[in-house]
This record gives structure tokens, C-alpha cells and sequence, in this order.
């Protein structure tokens, strides 16, 4: 992937999740929206389940609340704050900090044990979002 392509990809899946965050913030608990295509068909949460009251509950301050709810919405958390800025870092100050440091750990998720190990760390995380209940 280009690295132009690579930054609007990842600034608009951030401005898509900032924008849904928000609309998360704002509808009504009761009304129990469920997005998530897996829990609707098959009646189970997916590995995501439970990430956007995850990022809301870390927004707050609720680090420990946010963990249990699903610990992906820390990393998606974090991600969310930081990829704008590096790569606005990046367009501003014509670098490509950003781009390298993809490649570079693109290169390491394509190593077997590694990739091995994040799909169990994922099946992990799928296994108790269904133990708790998401």
C-alpha cells in the first residue's frame, strides 16, 4: 500500500470512529442498537463486541472498566489519538515516520510466531467476550 493511500485509509477509519463514538455518546441506552452483524446472526459476541463502551469507559477515566469491557478498546483507543497527529506530523514536516514504522512492524506481524501468537490473543478475547456475556 502506498503511503498516501495508507494515510487516508487510517485517517478516515479514525474520523469514522470518532464520528460514531460520538454518535455512541448520544443515543439512548434503552434503545439497544446492535451493530455487530456476528451478535446479530449468530446470537454470540464477536472479539470486537464490547470495544466502543470500551474506548468510552477509557474517555472517562475508567481504565479498569475499560480493560474488562474489552481490552482492544485501549489499543483502539490509543490508536485513535495518535495516528491522526503522527501523520499530521508527517504531512507537515514532509517526513515518513509513519509510513516506515507500518512497514517495520508489518514485517514483524508477518512473522509466523508472531501472527501465531495475536490470533491467539484474539481467539482469547473472543472466548471471554462469550464467557462474559457481551
Amino acid at each position: 500500500m502506498t503511503k498516501n493511500k495508507l494515510y487516508l485509509v487510517l485517517l478516515v477509519a479514525c474520523l469514522s470512529g470518532f464520528l460514531y463514538l460520538i454518535y455512541s455518546i448520544n443515543y439512548s441506552e434503552s434503545s439497544h442498537i446492535k451493530v455487530c452483524i456476528i451478535k446479530n446472526v449468530t446470537g454470540y459476541p464477536c472479539p470486537s463486541c464490547g470495544t466502543t463502551r470500551a474506548v468510552q469507559e477509557f474517555l472517562k477515566g475508567n481504565l479498569m472498566n475499560s480493560f474488562f469491557m474489552n481490552p482492544f478498546g485501549i489499543i483502539v483507543a490509543i490508536l485513535m489519538a495518535i495516528i491522526p497527529l503522527w501523520i499530521l506530523f508527517d504531512l507537515i514536516f514532509k517526513k515518513e515516520t509513519f509510513y516506515s514504522n507500518y512497514k517495520k512492524i508489518e514485517t514483524i506481524i508477518r512473522i509466523r510466531w508472531v501472527a501465531i501468537i495475536l490470533i491467539v490473543l484474539v481467539i482469547l478475547n473472543w472466548i471471554w467476550n462469550i464467557k462474559k456475556g457481551l
